[in-house]
């Protein structure tokens, strides 16, 4: 006989750091079995043991409780993205590099060093990371354009991206790791641009 399911505690659990440590287990579990796009606040709620309202309570929506599962809480693609399409399409590239370095030089990498390891380490949320990027960040950005070949385009601009991280902040080579943030916009941002709007052969 199949073992007894026990139902989950009707209405809403105390909102802890003990229920807010069992729903982040529980994302990373739901994300993990069942990819980014089909992964849902309810799911998570199942999961834990706990009412959606609980998940909400802590995490607005499913792009918040995937950063935080990352251990990127204050991490806001949606505004990102608002900030990256904001402005003329010809300095897009620029805009995208000095944006995404605004927001890791804040902590001087820290977070980078801490959080890119972990995941690298972790093959669940590693494969998890291209459906996120696609989903909430370089997928938005592509498909407003318009422009044909999003897929390819978006996987050229996250390799650009991923070595300037890399050599920025977890294997720091200069003169790229102390240089001014607006000095990489300018000089990485034209190999961006080429991706997203220009011609690639």
């Amino acid at each position: 006989m199949a073992d007894a399911v026990t139902p989950s505690r009707r209405g809403r659990r105390p909102a802890g750091q003990d229920t807010r440590a069992q729903v982040l287990a529980a994302a990373r579990e739901e994300f993990v079995e069942r990819g980014y796009d089909a992964a849902s606040l309810r799911g998570v709620a199942r999961r834990a043991g706990v009412d959606p309202g609980t998940v909400r309570h802590w995490f607005d929506d499913k792009k918040h409780l995937f950063t935080a599962t990352l251990g990127l809480a204050d991490v806001e693609p949606s505004a990102l993205v608002r900030d990256v399409v904001a402005g003329p399409v010809e300095s897009l590239g620029e805009r995208l590099v000095r944006e995404v370095l605004a927001l890791w030089d804040s902590d001087y990498g820290a977070t980078v060093r801490l959080v890119v390891p972990a995941v690298m380490a972790d093959p669940g949320l590693r494969a998890l990371m291209p459906q996120f990027l696609g989903a909430e960040i370089l997928g938005p950005i592509v498909r407003r354009l318009g422009v044909s070949d999003a897929p390819l385009r978006t996987s050229l601009v996250a390799s650009q991206m991923a070595g300037v991280l890399m050599t920025r902040y977890l294997v720091p080579v200069e003169p790229l790791a102390s240089a001014a943030p607006d000095r990489v916009a300018r000089l990485v941002g034209p190999n961006l641009q080429r991706y997203l709007t220009g011609d690639l052969g």
